[in-house]
């Protein structure tokens, strides 16, 4: 669980990342999920861009997919999320104490 102070990091991290992947009308499949793991692995924090097609909301499904990738939600604008996970093999963000 993050606190307010490493959400807050993690926010300001995630300004300037652009989507990596989008999910569109079929909604969240196997196969996003997979992707979404491997670049959580890479990467630690990524962002998603849910297309208008799909008529998903965007803070119920960041929290679906943070949920079922065991990855924190970091934050959902407009129809972009972001959500966090360390990496097991290589960490590389240092998050706030507290």
């Amino acid at each position: 669980m993050l606190t307010g102070k490493q959400r807050s990091y993690l926010k300001g991290m995630a300004h300037d990342i652009k989507p990596i992947t989008q999910i569109g009308k079929y909604g969240i499949s196997d196969s996003f999920l997979t992707q979404l793991d491997d670049a959580l692995e890479v990467r630690e924090i990524v962002k998603v861009n849910i297309l208008e097609s799909s008529l998903l909301d965007t803070k119920e499904t960041a929290n679906e997919v943070a949920k079922t990738l065991e990855a924190e939600f970091v934050q959902a604008i407009g129809n972009k999320f972001t959500i966090y996970r360390p990496s097991k093999n290589n960490p590389k963000i240092q998050l706030p104490k507290s």
